[in-house]
Order: C-alpha cells, then sequence, then structure tokens
C-alpha cells in the first residue's frame, strides 16, 4: 500500500487536491443540469420528438448509476489517483463527441459514456478530498462541497439556456474539454497515488446484481413517465431492477467482502446522511427539473429565460458555504440541518404558490432563499455523516452515499416529471407544474424528522 496523496515541492498537497477536485466535480455536476433547457433545441435539430431527445439525459443517469457499485472498490484496488484520472480523461473525450455528435444516436451513446465516467469521478473524488482533511478540518470544505455539489447543478440551466440561445447546444459539451484537459494534467503532475488495497476476491455476484438493479431501475424511472408505467419496456426494467435490489441487499449482508458494505449504513450518523441525502436530491434535483419546463412550457419563457429562474439559487449556496463554515461548530449538525429542511420546504411551497412564478422577482428571491436554506442542509449532512467513517472505508461509503445520492435525484425527477404528465411545449396548464413543485417541497421537509438522528455537536467543536 502506498500511502498520502501528492507531493511537489511547489504545489501544496491540499491546494492540488481540491483544484483537481473541484474542476472535474464541476464538469460532472454542472452536466447533471445544464442541457434540461436545450432538450427541446436538440430535438429540433435533429428532426425528433421530445420524449426521443430525453434520452440524452436518461442515458447518462442510468450509466452513470451502472459505473455506482464498482467506484469503491476500483478506487481501492487500482488507487484513486488512476481511477480518478482515467475517469476524467474519459468524461473529457466523450464531452467533445457529445459536441460533435451527428446524430441523435451518436449523442445518446457518448452522453452514456460520460455518465460511466461520472459515476466513478464523485465517490473517487470526494474520497480523495475526504482523505487529505481529517474530521476536525472538514467544515473548512464547506467552500468546495458546494461548488460541484449544489452549485453547479443551480447554474446548469441558465448556463444550458445562454449557450443555447447565443452559441449552440454543442457547447454544452465543448465547455468541459479545456478545463478536462488542464485538470488531467495537473493531476498527473501533483497527485501521488493511493492505494488502499482490497481484501479477497471481487465480489462478482454482488457486481452482477447490483449493476443492473441500479441500471434497469434508473431506467424505468426516467422512461416511466414519459412512456407509461405499463410499457413493457419500462414495467419489466422496474420489476426486473427491484427483485435484483432486494437480492443484491440479501447477498451483501451475507458474503465476507461485499462489493457494498451495505453495514455501514447502520452507522447512526452515517445512515442518517444517507437518507438525507436521497430526499433533499430528490427535492433539489426534481425541482431543478421541474421549474424551467414550467417557465418554458406553461409560460411561454424561452430556455434562457427558463435558465434565469432558478439562476438565484446558486447566489444563495455561496452564501450557504459561509454560513455552513461559521454555524456549524457552534450549533451543531442536528440544530443547524433541522430548521434548514423545514425552511426548505416551506420555501419550495411557496414557488407553487399561485401567481408566484409569473412574478419574476418573486421567483428569484425564493429561488435565492432555497439555495441558502438547502444549501446549508445539505453541506451539513455531507460533512456530519462522514465525520466517524474511518480512512479505510472511506471510499466504500462515498461510493454508497453516492449510490443513494443519485437514485434520489432520479427518484425526484420521474416523480415532477409523472406528475406534469410528460407533456411538451404545447402543455399550457401550470397546475400540474405546481402540484410536481409541492412534491419536491415534502421531499425536503421530510428530510427534517431524519435529521434529529445527526449528532448535537462536531469532534472538538463547542456545542
Amino acid at each position: 500500500m502506498s500511502g498520502g496523496l501528492l507531493v511537489r515541492p511547489r504545489i501544496r498537497p491540499r491546494v492540488a487536491v481540491v483544484l483537481v477536485y473541484t474542476a472535474a466535480m464541476c464538469m460532472n455536476g454542472l452536466d447533471s443540469t445544464i442541457v434540461n433547457p436545450a432538450l427541446f433545441t436538440i430535438a429540433g435539430d435533429f428532426g425528433r420528438p421530445v420524449s426521443a431527445a430525453n434520452t440524452v439525459e436518461t442515458a447518462f443517469l442510468v450509466a452513470l448509476a451502472l459505473a455506482l457499485p464498482v467506484a469503491g472498490w476500483l478506487g481501492d484496488r487500482l488507487g484513486t489517483k488512476r481511477v480518478f484520472l482515467g475517469a476524467l480523461a474519459l468524461f473529457t473525450a466523450a464531452s467533445a463527441v457529445c459536441g460533435l455528435a451527428p446524430d441523435l444516436t451518436t449523442l445518446v451513446v457518448a452522453r452514456a459514456v460520460q455518465g460511466l465516467a461520472g459515476g466513478l469521478l464523485t465517490p473517487v473524488g470526494m474520497t480523495l478530498l475526504f482523505r487529505a482533511f481529517p474530521p476536525e478540518e472538514r467544515v473548512r470544505l464547506s467552500k468546495v462541497l458546494i461548488v460541484p455539489t449544489a452549485l453547479m447543478p443551480a447554474l446548469g440551466p441558465p448556463l444550458g439556456g445562454f449557450l443555447t440561445e447565443h452559441l449552440s447546444w454543442r457547447w454544452l459539451f465543448f465547455v468541459n474539454v479545456p478545463v478536462g484537459a488542464a485538470a488531467v494534467l495537473l493531476g498527473a503532475v501533483a497527485l501521488r497515488e493511493h492505494v488502499e488495497g482490497t481484501k479477497g476476491p471481487f465480489d462478482r455476484v454482488g457486481f452482477l446484481l447490483a449493476t443492473p438493479a441500479l441500471g434497469l431501475l434508473t431506467y424505468a424511472l426516467g422512461f416511466g413517465p414519459s412512456q407509461g408505467w405499463s410499457r413493457p419496456s419500462v414495467a419489466v426494467s422496474a420489476v426486473v431492477g427491484a427483485a435484483l435490489l432486494v437480492a443484491t441487499v440479501v447477498h451483501q449482508l451475507r458474503v465476507r467482502e461485499p462489493l457494498l458494505r451495505l453495514r455501514l449504513l447502520a452507522d447512526r450518523v452515517y445512515g442518517a446522511a444517507s437518507a438525507l441525502a436521497l430526499v433533499s436530491a430528490a427535492g433539489l434535483m426534481g425541482v431543478l427539473f421541474v421549474f424551467p419546463l414550467l417557465y418554458q412550457a406553461a409560460l411561454g419563457a424561452s430556455a434562457l429565460d427558463a435558465g434565469l429562474s432558478v439562476f438565484p439559487e446558486a447566489l444563495g449556496l455561496m452564501l450557504a458555504s459561509q454560513a455552513v463554515d461559521r454555524l456549524l461548530p457552534r450549533l451543531g449538525p442536528r440544530r443547524l440541518a433541522v430548521p434548514a429542511l423545514l425552511l426548505a420546504g416551506g420555501v419550495f411551497a411557496a414557488l407553487a404558490a399561485p401567481g408566484v412564478a409569473e412574478n419574476a422577482w418573486a421567483v428569484r428571491g425564493l429561488m435565492f432563499a432555497v439555495g441558502l436554506v438547502l444549501g446549508t442542509a445539505v453541506l451539513t449532512i455531507q460533512i456530519a455523516g462522514f465525520e466517524g467513517i474511518a480512512p479505510a472505508d472511506m471510499g466504500q461509503a462515498m461510493g454508497l452515499f453516492q449510490i443513494v445520492r443519485t437514485l434520489g435525484g432520479a427518484v425526484g425527477i420521474a416523480a415532477c416529471a409523472a406528475l406534469i404528465g410528460g407533456h411538451g411545449v404545447g402543455f399550457s396548464d401550470a397546475g400540474p407544474y405546481r402540484v410536481a413543485v409541492l412534491v419536491t417541497a415534502g421531499f425536503v421537509a421530510a428530510g427534517a424528522g431524519l435529521a434529529v438522528r445527526l449528532p448535537r455537536g462536531l469532534a472538538g467543536a463547542p456545542v
């Protein structure tokens, strides 16, 4: 086993880790939402219906889910640097292919490759970051974590709308290429390999159960709302995926060296943080999905206007990182997360009130509040959830956490899509969109009940 992370005389180890992590995660986080405002334009350019263009996003999410189960094992077995930089290089190359795609099929396949790489990037990247900072110093990471996990998804819609309207939707992918190339070069020079090592053989049975389970469930959640849950491909995917998921859980709890260490969820704090990640991701990804559609389909706004409608959330998220840095050591995770989640649920609900969506300044103010309160809760959950995780378990814990959060985001988007009925541009009734926003409020508010399981204080911090 080789320990440590980087070391070059003129590059401080933690600075290099933060720079490479931030660049890679910004690309990955941005790509989770940047395409949403451009789907109508992509469909038109290729002469395909909007439902067909939706496969661009679904392919990304399904492929991402397929890679998540092996991310922790690969990082421990092959080394975090090798896996992280390899995934980053693949993500960057796939982005270039997406931008050059001559048809929808090529775009969907390249988008799937992006998803596979992205499924490795997030857990392995966070493992790099959390191994570089001990638990008592992780509150300082709030300004770093907020960027890829919450700020970039919020910036995706306005940036996607701007590029689509003023340049081309192809620039949604081209912007990744210089950033990704620079991050790979910096990582190759500055990072030193860390191989944690794995005990025993690869859990092939776990892999053959978990990978199709997550892929099929994500496929069903992605296509069920628009194509109908009774459609054979969707129904079979949902049933088989659920059955495989149950089999996965049973197997992982029985085998000595599982692919996914589900027993980590028995930890009170980590288990609560994982459940909170699911509901908060469902709420955030759901509202980022449905609100731009409300602007475009129900209010007749452009792609840029739709993206700008959620942009103030990014400003709120930036302030949230400052708030967590100051308040978390004083108040502790529980007393900060519970009220933040309750407030976030109330703000989400206010977005669904009649007349609010038509008032630009009301939307801006509420979106800023969403970023502030939900961002505070998300950062608190991430920092507190991993405080008791041993360094040797960090890769596995990160992989499992990302699986839960990804499924949560897919559930939130699927729930919203089901409520709006898969309608396209011509659907002008705002009622279903407002109901969908209320559902996202319910997801977030439900997290307050789970947040009471978080500790009252952080190690080494006043309570």
